[in-house]
């Protein structure tokens, strides 16, 4: 099981710089973000609101059925709800909200036993996995944000999280959209910040990803279109794989249209 500790060490700094952002006394909760109908707000409540989701599949794993239960019974505005409500908290308090249970969370994986599973609204995750899943989605809903303000932020190493999780869900994005898996593997070579080269599958696959690890990041967290990168796909099924990404648990997301990367 890979350590959660340098996972974890991540989360927090890329938290901290959503963070340092946002509270920032110019800076405007109410502004419309990318995400139809989020504001700023929005985007902090959805994190604080699943971290603390979060918190009880590690504290209280038990009691993590009968949310799975809320979320079924919610139906497709679930989250959307969570987040008009989390967003109508007075900002102060919102902020502090998100500092604390951020915090709790990352104290409690860093708890976990090795080998223990926590349930998720997909399949069950170990601490690291878990912690990366909470980077991954912290990236990208500060992306929104960054995006909404028009603030570029250089991309750091640690993408590497977000884009590992693209390539593990590709077999899930394929399901959500009622495809079969493909049966090869596929080979996915990207261009890391700092000039090196990330690589997943094998070197002889026959289809392949190849670009830029920012674009790949930004396109299986639907925040940009592929055909606004510079990624490249050999092969019918990872050419489709580029349109239907998704790493995130829901229904199909719709992403953002050709000629809406910020």
């Amino acid at each position: 099981m890979a350590d959660a500790g340098p996972i974890l060490a991540d989360l927090a700094a890329e938290s901290g710089e959503l963070d340092a952002l946002v509270a920032r006394p110019d800076v405007d909760w109410s502004t419309p973000t990318p995400a139809e109908g989020w504001t700023i707000a929005h985007q902090i409540a959805h994190l604080a609101w699943t971290d603390a989701k979060a918190l009880i599949a590690v504290r209280t794993p038990d009691d993590f059925p009968a949310e799975l239960r809320r979320a079924t019974e919610g139906g497709p505005e679930y989250v959307d709800d969570a987040a008009r409500e989390g967003a109508r908290t007075p900002r102060a308090e919102l902020l502090e909200t998100w500092r604390r249970g951020r915090a709790d969370l990352a104290a409690a994986l860093a708890e976990v036993p090795e080998g223990r599973r926590l349930p998720w609204y997909g399949p069950p995750m170990t601490a690291a996995s878990m912690a990366t899943a909470r980077l991954m989605e912290t990236w990208a809903h500060a992306q929104d944000v960054y995006d909404a303000l028009g603030v570029r932020r250089a991309p750091t190493a640690r993408i590497r999280h977000v884009a590992h999780i693209g390539v593990r869900t590709r077999d899930f994005a394929f399901g959500l959209h009622g495809l079969p898996a493909p049966d090869e593997q596929f080979r996915v070579e990207l261009t890391a910040p700092d000039g090196g080269t990330w690589t997943w599958g094998p070197p002889d696959a026959r289809q392949r990803v190849t670009g830029d690890a920012l674009d790949f990041c930004l396109v299986v967290t639907q925040r940009c279109h592929p055909a606004d990168t510079n990624l490249t796909a050999v092969g019918a099924d990872a050419e489709r794989w580029l349109h239907i990404a998704q790493t995130f648990v829901g229904p199909p997301g719709l992403g953002r249209g050709p000629g809406e990367r910020a």
